[in-house]
């Protein structure tokens, strides 16, 4: 049985698919004069929660930017400090999200991380394959550029091969090769530590996103601003283009 929503959540108009950049975990250990690492391991405990309120609420996909391509060039301590997180999350967490029927993917190569994380990730895919709850997406090593660079030479390579015609071609056949290939696109993105930018992620999937930014670090990130980032997308009015029937009536009126 699934927990009660607060009363600023409709449980009739929740977000399909939300993704979350987290950021702000050096800064917040920074502030409090303590290691870099540290803010890591206080993010680990947010997305703990996250997760499990997602999965609680009923929200299809959450989407998690957690390592991107452009992080290699941290100091060597802090990205081995960061792989050794990910193998703990994936290995004390794992009962939890079977039993929530949590299904992970992972959105990027990460066949090019130290081999203790990828058996762990092996293990999450499979034991994880079969469960019919929340999709968590796990961006690791990603790159939205590469990321449709990729699906445009695979593309390529299809038309090129006579397996595809390119008078065929569309934007649903293209997102299908993208990493989200056959998930919704995310309806809201949330990023942390109030930074006003995309960072190099899901660009092809946020084309009509709503953005939500908060100006608390990850590690601050608590439920209720997951709830109050929802209860801001249901304020919103969503067009993708066009007018909203009020507008409409006027203009016809």
């Amino acid at each position: 049985m699934r927990k009660s929503n607060p009363a600023v959540i409709n449980q009739d108009r929740l977000p399909r698919h939300i993704a979350i950049i987290m950021d702000g975990n050096g800064r917040w250990a920074q502030k409090r004069l303590l290691p870099r690492t540290m803010g890591h391991r206080a993010g680990m405990n947010t997305l703990k929660e996250i997760v499990r309120t997602c999965s609680d609420i009923g929200i299809s996909v959450l989407t998690v930017f957690a390592f991107s391509t452009e992080n290699w060039k941290r100091p060597r301590e802090e990205v081995d400090y960061l792989m050794a997180l990910l193998i703990e999350f994936l290995h004390k967490e794992l009962a939890e999200l079977m039993q929530n029927r949590v299904h992970i993917n992972i959105l990027g190569d990460y066949h090019v991380l130290p081999r203790e994380c990828q058996a762990e990730i092996s293990r999450a895919l499979e034991s994880t394959r079969d469960n019919t709850g929340l999709v968590l997406n796990i961006a690791l090593n990603y790159g939205a550029r590469r990321e449709i660079l990729e699906a445009a030479i695979t593309l390529a390579g299809q038309v090129s091969r006579g397996e595809v015609d390119i008078k065929e071609v569309n934007e649903d056949m293209f997102a299908g090769l993208l990493c989200t290939g056959g998930l919704p696109d995310p309806d809201l993105l949330i990023r942390t530590a109030g930074e006003m930018r995309i960072s190099n992620f899901l660009l092809w999937q946020i084309a009509y996103t709503e953005l939500w930014v908060t100006e608390r670090m990850w590690p601050e990130f608590t439920r209720d601003d997951l709830y109050q980032a929802i209860g801001a997308f249901q304020a919103r009015d969503r067009r993708y283009g066009g007018l909203n029937k009020t507008r409409q009536d006027k203009n016809h009126a």
